[in-house]
């Protein structure tokens, strides 16, 4: 081989990473399909599940009083069923959740840390089901919207996205708080939470991409501003991948926030970036935040090093006032948009 013919330094270094992240994919799904053994089915309705269905993936624990809305918002945008994981909760969800015609429903009282948060679970179930379909990964504290939402389904979007060989849609997680202490607001099961939580932060957001998996790293906000002011880099990460074309060889690494094949994580260019881009108007600033705080302090389930955080648990069971004159009230996708911080790129 001659000098011109050998192959340079990086392209070594290239191929090794892909190497490298071939062989992590295949431990997570290996560490995924071992896991359907924690898993109990309370009500399987999978049968029902007709090609071209567009499939929602969650796992939670009592959150009876986020569902209603949770399930009505997405029934409207089109998802035909929902495959949950309920973590043992106690507050009636397992039994509300059974009660849903469109809902299959899986229980587990093992370790939402130790099963990457929830991630095992819910590869083993999209592995399982969701291969060839359209499979949005959101929480239940989450709603996502995009350009014409309101008018167009996710059907209409996903065949959108196909045409233009799309294989992903990412979004921006936007904290929305209400103006006053956090336990002041009274909130109805069902009502849209935007009426109660009806403030976000316009910006500063900062995006880095991260190597080797190439995925957008996103931080900033609200949370940052009150809660990580005096270290930035500890702040949530707020940049996902909740809509795939899912194929069983997929797996995300971290929540939604990143995916392999380490190729579908430049699907999303963040905040002022140019590509097909929604939202994910996050409602985990309602009024029980303050009683729930304690609860999650003391189940330590929640973080990689979850005791790094009591003091944000401590300061959110004070029940802050997030709203600063910075402010501003939110209105719709157009908005949204207007401030670049999702693009409909001529959706």
């Amino acid at each position: 081989m001659t000098l011109e013919a050998r192959p340079s330094t990086r392209s070594i270094e290239q191929g090794w990473n892909a190497y490298l992240l071939r062989w992590k994919r295949r431990r997570l799904l290996w560490r995924s399909w071992r896991s359907r053994h924690h898993l109990s089915a309370v009500s399987d309705r999978t049968n029902l599940i007709e090609p071209g269905d567009i499939l929602a993936v969650t796992v939670l624990r009592n959150e009876i009083g986020r569902l209603p809305y949770f399930l009505s918002h997405h029934r409207r945008l089109g998802v035909a069923q929902f495959l949950v994981v309920d973590n043992d909760s106690n507050d009636g969800s397992t039994e509300f959740l059974s009660a849903q015609s469109d809902v299959s429903l899986w229980r587990t009282s093992r370790s939402y840390h130790a099963s990457r948060f929830g991630l095992d679970w819910l590869t083993w179930l999209q592995m399982t089901y969701a291969h060839d379909h359209w499979c949005l990964m959101v929480d239940a504290d989450e709603a996502l919207i995009y350009a014409h939402h309101v008018q167009r389904s996710l059907t209409e979007l996903t065949q959108w996205l196909d045409s233009q060989k799309r294989t992903a849609f990412g979004a921006l997680m936007l904290d929305l708080y209400p103006k006053g202490p956090l336990n002041e607001p009274q909130y109805t099961p069902g009502q849209n939470p935007t009426e109660v939580l009806q403030w976000f932060d316009p910006g500063p957001y900062r995006a880095i991409r991260q190597q080797p998996l190439g995925n957008l790293w996103v931080q900033g906000g609200a949370r940052e501003r009150i809660f990580f002011e005096d270290d930035p880099k500890r702040s949530p990460t707020l940049n996902k991948l909740p809509l795939v074309r899912w194929n069983r060889r997929y797996a995300y690494v971290n929540s939604a926030h990143s995916i392999l094949p380490p190729a579908m994580n430049a699907t999303y260019d963040g905040p002022g970036g140019g590509q097909p881009s929604g939202i994910l108007l996050h409602s985990k600033f309602l009024p029980e935040i303050v009683s729930k705080s304690a609860t999650e302090k003391q189940r330590q389930q929640h973080f990689h090093t979850p005791q790094d955080f009591d003091g944000y648990y401590d300061h959110l069971g004070r029940a802050p006032d997030l709203w600063h004159d910075n402010s501003v009230r939110f209105v719709d996708w157009q908005q949204l948009e207007h401030l670049r911080l999702m693009c409909s790129a001529g959706w």
